[in-house]
């Protein structure tokens, strides 16, 4: 999953986005708050955290043109200790859980985990269509019980899809959400990716898992 982490401060920036990618998360970030809306309105992430106290535009602000343009990704706010203001401010805007510096990374984790959750509409982190089973919070998957070995960028574009179940998903979107911003990005890659995804996922061809809508993009056809 892709999350966008918007801090200025870079100590902290730099520990979170480690620790984050560690627990298996793509993780964006920006230093301030103009280039953290712009990222966010330009690329699919699963979650944002935003510090509220950022240069250029603040947090609230942030969060606040952000739901105005019809973005309901989740946003985990880092306020302050003791600015209960700021706390309110930030819920007010629109984001959906906030969290007091100083904090310890499991307790991010944990909040983490469970906004993810909430915008899967599942109330576990696992998964099941058919005999194919996605469990999120250890990013598994099995086929008919059996492990089933992806690669990350497979595992990363299965999860896409999935979240993305009741619509088309585009070459580009994909190609967004798999790759960097800032890297080149070769669209033939996500054609691979789907063929091998579809053989590991269905090595007889009988239960069809994504569907190539030709010119518009792909489809995870299986119901939950």
């Amino acid at each position: 999953m892709r999350i966008l982490l918007v801090e200025d401060e870079p100590a902290l920036r730099e520990g979170l986005a480690r620790q984050l990618g560690t627990a298996g998360y793509r993780v964006d970030t920006a230093a301030d708050g103009e280039d953290g809306l712009y990222q966010a309105r330009e690329y699919p992430f699963d979650l944002l955290i935003v510090d509220l106290g950022l240069p250029k535009l603040n947090g609230v602000s942030l969060i606040r043109q952000l739901r105005a343009g019809g973005h309901d990704v989740p946003v985990l706010v880092l306020t302050a200790r003791g600015s209960w203001q700021d706390k309110v401010a930030g819920l007010e805007a629109g984001a959906d859980d906030y969290l007091t510096k100083p904090f310890e990374f499991p307790e991010l984790a944990a909040r983490v985990m469970a906004l993810l959750r909430r915008a899967l509409k599942a109330t576990s982190t696992e998964l099941h269509f058919g005999n194919l089973t996605i469990e999120f919070a250890r990013q598994e998957v099995r086929l008919a019980g059996e492990i089933c070995e992806l690669t990350a960028f497979e595992y990363r574009l299965l999860e896409m899809l999935i979240q993305q179940r009741e619509r088309v998903v585009s070459k580009q979107e994909l190609s967004d959400y798999l790759y960097p911003h800032d890297e080149d990005r070769d669209s033939n890659v996500i054609e691979v990716l789907i063929g091998r995804l579809r053989r590991k996922l269905d090595p007889d061809g009988s239960q069809p898992v994504i569907e190539t809508l030709r010119g518009r993009g792909y489809r995870f056809v299986r119901e939950a």
